[in-house]
């Protein structure tokens, strides 16, 4: 066992950290989908056990890691070596010291990167002018789980580069064997190279957020998560969409700073429209004074202008300020609210009909019988009505 152990070390010391790598990433990913799956005390159960396993399978990563060294080192005495206290105490002092310490900065260099970039973020975010508590948070978020990512990433990699170093283990030959695969795949990984510049300028130029509503290569719901690769959307009807950051050419954010109300009232033609607007105008002040709604009002909801002479009605336009996410709900309420006060004030919403004109008045050549006063289609012989002679001429 030990030989093939012995024989094997370097395979197993590369599948040991990618292992660990593996676990540090993907360990608040898993926490966040059970938080999202399964709320509440069901969450902190199923949480502990995710912490458990994630524990117990590190510590058996963690010794097969530091088995694989130990085993490095002996095999250049040969690989049926035995490990002596003057071989561990040799390892100690040369590769192991060096090994250990690079293993303490990289833990440290992790633990401060969740310490303190969060508020180094909160400090930034919190500068920019023009966002509301809600989109600071947003942003805020949205940084911090690319900046995390991207830090234990880089941490990690260049902890497994230090340590092969360490270990007398040429790293020159991997980095070229990288750099002749790099150009092999280039081609092949325009579209990737693209997706991760466009990723970047997304999450500079702050376009959207996690959270946001937002329509993405023609695609419309919410954001779900972004990185320098794609952004994850959810609409209406809860699918899922995968927008590769490369093939987005417009991005139009609905919840940036504010919201707006942008709603057509159509009024019958006989409408007294000084009145019609009144109403209106009445019913937005009453709902921005609404204790339930004033506090996602920004701007009352007013009469803009009358906006179309259409086939049935005339439309009035209405427009008001709103927080963000919240103008589907202030438009609703406020159809509402518009449809019962035009009913207590007799104003008629039209609905499309038509009038059909044949190019001159019928009445004058409507043929009245005599005996009924029954108006007749002209040509007409005999009344439609009781039968009598009309005398057609």
């Amino acid at each position: 066992m030990w030989d093939w152990f012995t024989a094997n070390a370097l395979w197993i010391l590369i599948v040991s950290l990618v292992v660990l790598l593996l676990l540090l990433i993907i360990r608040h990913q898993v926490q966040n989908f059970i938080k999202k799956a399964e709320p509440g005390k069901r969450y902190e159960t199923l949480g502990k056990s995710v912490n458990l396993a994630v524990w117990v399978i590190g510590g058996i990563d963690l010794a097969a890691l530091a088995g694989a060294l130990v085993a490095i080192v002996v095999s250049k005495e040969g690989v049926l070596a035995i490990v002596t206290p003057e071989t561990i105490q040799r390892w100690a002092l040369k590769e192991g010291a060096g090994i250990l310490v690079i293993l303490l900065v990289g833990v440290g260099l992790w633990f401060a990167l969740e310490k303190f970039l969060p508020p180094v973020v909160r400090r930034s975010v919190a500068k920019a002018k023009g966002e509301s508590k809600e989109g600071i948070e947003k942003r805020r978020h949205t940084l911090l789980s690319i900046f995390v990512g991207l830090g234990k990433v880089v941490i990690v990699i260049a902890v497994i580069f230090m340590i092969l170093s360490e270990l007398n283990i040429p790293i020159g030959p991997v980095l070229a064997g990288f750099g002749i695969a790099g150009i092999a795949v280039g081609f092949g990984a325009q579209y990737l190279i693209r997706d991760l510049i466009a990723g970047t300028l997304i999450v500079l130029e702050n376009q959207y957020r996690v959270g946001d509503v937002a329509k993405v290569a023609d695609t419309i719901g919410i954001v779900e998560e972004i990185n320098l690769r794609k952004t994850v959307l959810r609409d209406l009807d809860g699918i899922v969409h995968h927008v590769p950051n490369g093939e987005i050419r417009v991005a139009s954010n609905y919840t940036r700073h504010f919201a707006r109300v942008n709603l057509d009232v159509s009024v019958a033609y006989d409408t007294d429209l000084d009145h019609a607007i009144s109403v209106m105008n009445r019913v937005g002040q009453e709902l921005a004074e609404d204790e339930n709604w004033s506090n996602l009002i920004k701007r009352a909801p007013q009469v803009l202008r009358v906006n179309n002479l259409g086939d049935s009605g005339i439309d009035i336009k209405l427009l008001g300020d709103v927080k963000p996410l919240q103008q589907w709900a202030v438009t609703g309420e406020l159809r509402k609210r518009i449809k019962k006060a035009f009913d207590e004030a007799g104003i008629e919403i039209p609905w499309p009909h038509l009038k059909l004109y044949f190019g001159q008045s019928q009445a004058s050549k409507e043929l009245i019988c005599p005996s009924c006063a029954h108006a007749n289609l002209p040509g007409s012989k005999f009344c439609a009505n009781c039968g009598a002679s009309l005398g057609a001429k």
